[in-house]
């Protein structure tokens, strides 16, 4: 049976890595943990959230056998990859505009509705990557 993601010009078929996939799980939950440290400004929160979220999204995406020639592209196939809606994955998207804009122009517009709200589309993504069977 295809997958939606076979029709993704930007998505290379690869075959799961057990080890890739543990190593971007554990990446992403060392940042995301620290990433909820209050005492740290927002824009590191953020950052670390972020990272956290594109770690985990990228875990899911090689877990069905793909890597992305394209960053954002991780966050939009979520609903694929792990059945999440677009409460989910628009939230990942803005932050990846707010990312961009932070990275490329010097601008770093958050607030703490964004990195609450990106801190909950995180979570959401970890406990659904927990919730995959292991792979072999």
């Amino acid at each position: 049976m295809s997958s939606p993601l076979d029709r993704l010009k930007d998505l290379k078929p690869e075959p799961p890595d057990a080890r890739e996939f543990a190593g971007l799980t554990s990446s992403a939950s060392a940042r995301l943990r620290d990433a909820c440290k209050t005492d740290l400004s927002a824009e590191s929160r953020f950052t670390l959230a972020y990272d956290a979220a594109h770690a985990y999204s990228h875990a899911a995406l090689r877990y069905r056998g793909y890597r992305s020639s394209n960053r954002y592209l991780v966050f939009q196939v979520l609903p694929y990859t792990l059945g999440l809606g677009p409460e989910v994955w628009r939230v990942l998207a803005k932050c990846h505009e707010l990312r961009n804009a932070a990275e490329y122009q010097g601008e770093m517009g958050i607030d703490d509705r964004i990195l609450a709200d990106l801190l909950q589309a995180c979570e959401v993504v970890r406990a659904s990557i927990e919730a995959l069977e292991p792979l072999p």
